[in-house]
This record gives C-alpha cells, sequence and structure tokens, in this order.
C-alpha cells in the first residue's frame, strides 16, 4: 500500500477557472435553488421490505427532491440499532442507480444508518435506478454530463445536488438518527455531489470524497482521457463558440467553488494513474476546502482509487468521527 497525506496542491487552481467561478451570485444561486426545493414538502415516505438478509432492516424510501419531485433511496439499518444513531448518505457513481437492496451492505454492517440516494436519470450501466429525470435539454452529448450545459439553471448536475441536499434533509429527518451525526460518503461522480452538498450544508460530522468527480472542470477537460469529462469536451469540439457560456455554467457545479464553504472534516483520495477523475483536479478541490481534510494519493491506483484496502482506512475515519 502506497499513500500520502498532502497539504498542498499538486498543481496550483487553473487562472481561467478563478474567472469562471468569481461569479458574485454563486452563494444566491444556491440559495435559490434550495429555498425552491424547500418550499415543497419533504414527503419522506418510508416501506419496510421483506428481505433475506438477517443483519439488516431495509427500506424503500422516497422524497422530495428538485422542484419537489420524487426521488428514491434504499435505507438500510442494522438490527436493534439504537436511538439517535449515527449515519451515512451516500451518493453513487456515473451512470448508476440505487441498485437492488443486498447492494452495498458495508456501512450498515459498520453499524450505521445508511441512506443510499438513487440517481435521477441514471442507473443502467452497473446497478438499476429507479428515479426519472423528467427534464430536457439542448443539445448534448450521449451521457448526462453536457445536459444544459450552457444554463447553470438548467444544467442537470444542479438537479442532482439539489436532490443530494434534501437527501441529507430526509435523513436528518428520521426517528431515531442524530441529525448532528450524519455523514457523506461517495465516490467519482459521487464524490463530486458530496462534496458539493459539504459546501451547502452545515454541521455535517464528516464527508468522504474518493476518487471525485467535478472537481477544477477546467483542469479536468484538459487531462481526463476516459469518462464522463469527455462528453463535455466532444460537446465543446462541436458548440466550440459556446465555451465560455458552459465555462460558466460548469463553474456553479465545481467542488472547487463549494470548498471555501465546507466545514465538514473530509477524507479525500486520489489515484495517480486515473484517467477518469485526474489527481490533480482533486488536489485542487483538496488545496480549496476549508474544513479539516486528509487527502490519500493511491500511487499505482487508477479510478478504483485503493480498492477495499481504501474502504478500511473509511471505516476507520467515519468511527472516528461518528462514534
Amino acid at each position: 500500500m502506497t499513500q500520502a497525506r498532502l497539504t498542498h496542491p499538486m498543481t496550483p487552481v487553473s487562472r481561467e477557472h478563478e474567472e469562471a467561478a468569481s461569479s458574485a451570485d454563486f452563494d444566491e444561486f444556491w440559495e435559490q435553488s434550495l429555498a425552491e426545493a424547500r418550499s415543497f414538502e419533504l414527503s419522506v415516505r418510508i416501506d419496510r421490505i421483506d428481505s433475506p438478509v438477517k443483519t439488516i432492516d431495509v427500506f424503500d424510501v422516497s422524497f422530495s427532491g428538485f422542484q419537489g419531485e420524487a426521488v428514491k433511496g434504499w435505507l438500510r439499518k442494522p438490527k436493534g440499532l439504537s436511538e439517535q444513531a449515527g449515519a451515512v448518505v451516500e451518493f453513487v457513481g456515473y451512470g448508476n442507480g440505487r441498485g437492488e437492496h443486498i447492494d452495498s451492505l458495508l456501512w450498515s454492517s459498520a453499524g450505521y444508518a445508511h441512506l443510499t440516494m438513487d440517481t435521477r436519470g441514471q442507473g443502467s450501466v452497473h446497478s438499476p435506478g429507479h428515479t426519472a429525470d423528467p427534464h430536457g435539454s439542448g443539445p448534448s452529448v450521449p451521457g448526462f454530463a453536457s445536459r444544459g450545459v450552457t444554463d447553470p439553471s438548467d444544467y442537470y448536475y444542479r438537479r442532482l445536488i439539489v436532490d443530494a441536499v434534501r437527501a441529507v434533509d430526509a435523513m436528518r429527518s428520521l426517528d431515531g438518527i442524530d441529525p448532528s451525526r450524519v455523514a457523506l460518503f461517495g465516490a467519482s461522480q459521487g464524490g463530486g455531489v458530496a462534496l458539493a452538498v459539504a459546501g451547502l450544508v452545515p454541521d455535517l460530522a464528516a464527508v468522504v470524497a474518493k476518487v471525485p468527480f467535478l472537481c477544477d472542470i477546467p483542469r479536468a477537460l484538459t487531462l481526463a482521457e476516459s469518462g464522463p469529462y469527455m462528453e463535455i469536451v466532444k460537446w465543446l469540439e462541436t458548440h466550440v463558440h459556446r465555451e465560455q457560456e458552459a465555462m460558466r455554467a460548469l463553474s456553479y457545479v465545481d467542488a472547487v467553488n463549494f470548498g471555501p464553504r465546507a466545514t465538514a472534516p473530509a477524507l479525500f483520495s486520489a489515484g495517480l494513474r486515473d484517467t477518469v477523475c485526474p489527481a490533480p483536479t482533486v488536489a485542487s478541490a483538496f488545496d480549496a476546502y476549508a474544513g479539516g481534510k486528509e487527502l490519500r494519493i493511491w500511487k499505482y491506483g487508477g479510478h478504483a482509487g485503493g480498492g477495499s484496502t481504501e474502504d478500511l482506512e473509511v471505516l476507520r475515519f467515519l468511527d472516528a468521527h461518528l462514534g
């Protein structure tokens, strides 16, 4: 195992990104987005399902996300979980949905209540999803990363980030959950979403961003060789005269810009051989993050980061902050 802690970025934050991110209405944009979502009832619904899993209770969950639209999830709770339990809210990777209820049992096996949020419109690559995205967009490259990319209000990731904030609201509203002991976990797309939520939701107990997407996006578009960044690259290749519009919209969902607003202790990771979410982009988000933070570098790791070895470190990190 090779790992390191960095207290400085591997490369400086790009000047082009700083200009795109200097919009004075960043905070207002997100305040209005969340106020609009919260004008709808949270409408949390929890239905216990019959499962052959013997040690964990599983619930089919729905709550109101962006514009009050229903978002699905799985809630897993260890049997006999004490009152005022610690909890983990998970956001999943690109193309994936909440999966099957027997997937992702690690966090509940470790003793935490665990909510896996479905990803609107996705869920057909490695795991199925059950939440629609009823919003259309202008011309886009197949996938999700370029949908609505010329307008921050219409951009796909605005909707997904609002859903994610509401997922935290839903978890904190549940009986038996200590609202002060809620942590976030995400890998790749989920890691980028977790970092965005960390900048929007106060008093989180901890944040884990494993090989996160949506970090220093201008630099990522020059370094990535595969994955969803390439959808944006392809879109810009075709819509070459709309680069300024796209970069402005992307700046509203970039983890670098949420970082100064985040306070929860965070664990980042990056693989030096990652061609999907290149390590220098993760370093930029790490450097911008205002809360206590650690960064694990996996010298030979690709987009899987440190694999199960990293999962063990994450469990120890969560135990330290959730108890």
